[in-house]
């Protein structure tokens, strides 16, 4: 069996409704017209804003995980170029809100300001949100922080540093238990 038809089955199983995925089941490598790498100061934002979503505490953040890198290759490689447009406007709109910088702003001005992207981002896909200039741009295109949040938690809870630290990890695993005692405070289940 070759490694897409794999990634297909599983996304399949998985019931994989992410943007970007369709491009992802059907194998797309890099997308035809993309508009190429990111540069080394866009993956150090991605960075610091996958940090800011998913900091390091007692267990890794997304910085530990590479989540920055992953997000740019996966935009590249399976965005199309309409969506890998919404991506790239949405990066300079999170500057443009960050007073021209947000690698600059303080880590609380950075999680009131991605708060507030999170706030329109559902209330855009709910239906309810209104542009500033007064116009609704409806459920056809999703919010840039919707993408850059659902790449942040799945590069980050399918990296290594995710699987095995973060949730629990358990590379073949024993008998199915479906009334397994849980531990309030315990981490989930992880399978690769």
């Amino acid at each position: 069996m070759e490694r897409r038809e794999l990634l297909k089955m599983i996304a399949a199983a998985t019931g994989a409704a992410m943007i970007g995925m369709p491009a992802f089941v059907l194998g797309q490598s890099p997308v035809p017209g993309g508009e190429g790498a990111f540069s080394e100061d866009d993956v150090a934002k991605l960075d610091e804003i996958a940090e800011t979503i998913l900091p390091r505490t007692d267990t890794p953040g997304a910085k530990d995980a590479g989540v920055g890198l992953f997000m740019a290759r996966f935009v590249t490689d399976c965005y199309t170029p309409e969506d890998q447009a919404t991506f790239r406007s949405g990066l300079a709109d999170l500057d443009q809100r960050a007073g021209g910088r947000f690698m600059a702003m303080a880590p609380d001005a950075r999680t009131e300001l991605l708060r507030t992207l999170d706030a329109e981002a559902k209330a855009q896909a709910s239906g309810a949100w209104v542009a500033p200039d007064g116009t609704s741009p409806g459920p056809a295109k999703p919010h840039y922080f919707t993408m850059i949040k659902q790449l942040v938690l799945f590069g980050f809870f399918t990296s290594e540093v995710g699987a095995t630290q973060v949730l629990r990890y358990v590379a073949v695993p024993g008998y199915y238990d479906g009334d397994m005692a849980y531990a309030p405070g315990t981490p989930a289940w992880a399978t690769r």
